[in-house]
């Protein structure tokens, strides 16, 4: 276990990566923003789909540090994080987000970037439960930083349906409230590697909106 110094300094080098890397980043950011623009898709009847982008972007940079120890992996956690659902619903193949990840970065965080968007691409299914089912969580749980990338992703789900008092909205609160504790259990990896893990903070903040709902 790392002393309390020792993740300060973790932290600052984080940041530290975060700001040298602003420009690869950006690209990224812009990259998927333009991805699921080219299909016309939207995040609602208002809001382009780069809003959901952004705030699961937003909360991956605010937890990062807690869950990454090695700077290198700050490119490919973000590229998941923007891209996540680009296979899902901006038309990408696999072979697609390996070849935009290419252009930021090497090949072996090329891969790490990709299979990070893979798992996180819901499986064909007619229902909502036949999407994300057992076989789904077991890859997320496989990958480095997955179950930090869904956490992060329901958070901004969670966040932005208790925030914008839409009948939709309301009813995906409802959703999210009643998948949460199943939700949370199937992150959950037994292992002492911290990139498997979920932040405390960000578990707070999901069970909150529940308790703020009770």
């Amino acid at each position: 276990m790392q002393t309390a110094d020792e993740l300060f300094e973790n932290k600052l080098a984080i940041e530290a990566t975060l700001r040298q890397q602003s420009k690869q980043i950006t690209g990224i950011q812009q990259a998927a923003f333009q991805a699921h623009a080219n299909v016309n898709q939207t995040y609602d009847s208002i809001h382009p789909y780069s809003l959901h982008l952004e705030m699961v972007a937003q909360n991956a940079c605010q937890y990062i540090s807690e869950v990454c120890r090695n700077t290198t992996d700050v490119l490919p956690i973000l590229f998941g994080a923007y891209f996540h659902d680009s296979i899902e619903d901006a038309r990408y193949t696999y072979n697609d987000v390996m070849k935009t990840a290419r252009e930021f970065m090497d090949e072996d965080k090329a891969w790490l970037a990709a299979e990070l968007v893979y798992a996180l691409t819901n499986d064909k299914g007619r229902t909502r439960a036949e999407r994300a089912g057992e076989n789904y969580y077991k890859g997320i749980r496989a990958i480095p930083y997955a179950p930090f990338l869904k956490a992060c992703d329901r958070l901004a789900n969670m966040t932005y349906s208790h925030t914008h008092n839409q009948g939709c909205n309301n009813q995906m609160a409802a959703v999210y409230a009643t998948e949460l504790s199943e939700f949370i259990q199937h992150l959950q990896v037994e292992t002492t590697d911290i990139r498997f893990s979920i932040p405390q903070q960000i578990l707070d903040k999901l069970k909150g909106f529940i308790e703020k709902d009770g």
